[in-house]
């Protein structure tokens, strides 16, 4: 057994390592990322996490397909109630473990729909898809090369996917050229509309394009995936309220949640597209998932009661947080993108244009051996992924970890030094970085750990090592 152990003691060696690493010293600017609280990690120990709770509706109820799910049952009915609070939804699908699953559901669901009047034995694809160019700081999932993969029908002309990208505008491309927008829709009749971005500073024109396609026959399904704005839903824009008949997203980005996916909708009994919603259930499941992480579902649970308790609160800081970094950065003679005279950004993103210092990879890559953690970016003129002009960083995480508008001001000042003269500030990084370990947002420390110690003492069948970790549970997180 020596060996094994050996195997084992190494690789917690470096596990511990990584902790210490990411969590105290460094300051993580990657927009899509976001640490859970402590009370939400413990539920990713707890018992569901080796459990199953397969269930779909069948003749007007809900069967599950084990026993001993009563408990779990009863989390994702709260979670889905809590959600729809969230969102201000009336339906919420929880099943898919990813973003990226959520709009392959959705995906899935709309392909059907659409055939639901085709003679028998005949099913298409779907036609015509408008998206957000992956180029111009598009989502992968929404790309026939991510999720949208075989669901578009060849347009004969190009020999490729009939995909119709949103124009973007000649003065600012983060933005929709909403002037030549109507026309477009016009011309190419899409059947699937879908909104979001992973580089995204501007909210999407939803309200426009809702009253564009009102008399439409078919109307298309108007989706807005808000992976990355998930957890600023409301303050930066409610697209259920404007329009759109789905939401999909990530759970764990800008939201307070475990990795996981999730699709909100007003689809309820009176909605003309109650049969989209039947099937994008049916997709989530037999048709995408089987077991679905209950452990992570718990998590999430206890991440949207966070999120709607703290939700004005959180949103409003990391709102200011974000124009207020961009503006330190321009100050220290970094080059923002966006417009200056609306802030730069409206979401938690700050870009930059960093290719008069060099490659962007090359960048991220200096930032980080300095403790600094972002996203070396193609920006919406670069001619391809392979070379980088810019960095995406976003607020989300430090907001999290207390820092306010003023603090971003001295993250700025490093980032500047080690891009511009390549200084090495990782001792200032590490230096400052212990300034924010309190979490914000959540319960305190102390009641989270007395929570996490009931979790623990109860999770294992042996008492005696249960004991011994709930009561080390301080030396633990």
């Amino acid at each position: 057994m020596s060996g094994f152990e050996d195997r084992i003691g190494s690789l917690f060696d470096r596990i511990e390592g990584n902790n210490t690493w990411r969590q105290r010293r460094c300051i993580n600017l990657i927009p899509s990322e976001n640490t859970p609280s402590p009370i939400v990690k413990i539920c990713e120990l707890c018992d569901p996490a080796g459990r199953y709770a397969e269930h779909r509706s069948m003749k007007n109820r809900e069967v599950y397909f084990y026993q001993g799910t009563d408990f779990i049952r009863d989390v994702e009915i709260e979670a889905q109630e809590a959600l729809c609070e969230y969102f201000g939804a009336t339906e919420a699908e929880l099943r898919p473990v990813s973003g990226q699953m959520a709009n392959e559901i959705v995906f899935k669901a709309v392909t059907r729909f659409v055939n639901r009047d085709s003679a028998p034995g005949v099913f298409r694809k779907l036609r015509a898809v408008m998206n957000n160019d992956l180029g111009k700081g598009g989502h992968l999932s929404s790309q026939p090369m991510g999720a949208l993969f075989n669901f578009v029908d060849i347009n004969p002309a190009t020999g490729e996917e009939n995909c119709i990208n949103f124009p973007v505008r000649a003065d600012n491309m983060y933005r929709i050229d909403t002037d030549r927008l109507a026309g477009l829709i016009d011309d190419s009749k899409p059947e699937l509309i879908v909104f979001g971005k992973s580089m995204f500073l501007y909210p999407e024109p939803v309200s426009m394009v809702a009253e564009i396609v009102e008399d439409m026959h078919p109307r298309p399904v108007i989706m807005y995936d808000m992976a990355h704005v998930l957890g600023l839903y409301g303050a930066f824009q409610a697209p259920l309220e404007e329009g759109a008949d789905l939401v999909t997203g990530s759970t764990h980005k800008t939201f307070f949640g475990p990795q996981r996916g999730v699709i909100a909708s007003r689809m309820d009994k009176s909605s003309p597209f109650r049969k989209l919603w039947l099937d994008i259930r049916s997709r989530a499941f037999p048709g995408s998932t089987s077991n679905h992480h209950l452990a992570t579902l718990l998590g999430l649970l206890v991440a949207t009661h966070e999120m709607n308790e703290f939700k004005e609160e959180y949103q409003t800081q990391v709102l200011k947080n974000a124009r207020a970094f961009a503006r330190h950065l321009a100050a220290n003679g970094l080059r923002v993108e966006g417009d200056p005279s609306d802030g730069y950004t409206m979401t938690h993103q700050v870009v930059l244009r960093v290719s008069e210092f060099g490659d962007g990879a090359e960048i991220a890559r200096r930032l980080e051996e300095n403790g600094i953690i972002v996203n070396y970016q193609a920006l919406p003129d670069d001619e391809t992924f392979l070379v980088s002009s810019g960095l995406r960083t976003g607020v989300s995480e430090m907001t999290r970890f207390g820092m306010n508008e003023d603090d971003f001001e001295p993250v700025a000042s490093m980032m500047a030094r080690c891009i511009r003269d390549k200084a090495d500030v990782s001792d200032e990084v590490e230096a400052y970085r212990s300034r924010f370990m309190t979490m914000r947002y959540t319960l305190p420390l102390q009641e989270s750990l007395e929570l996490a110690a009931r979790a623990l003492r109860s999770s294992f069948p042996r008492d005696d090592y249960s004991r011994m970790l709930a009561d080390n549970l301080s030396k633990l997180i």
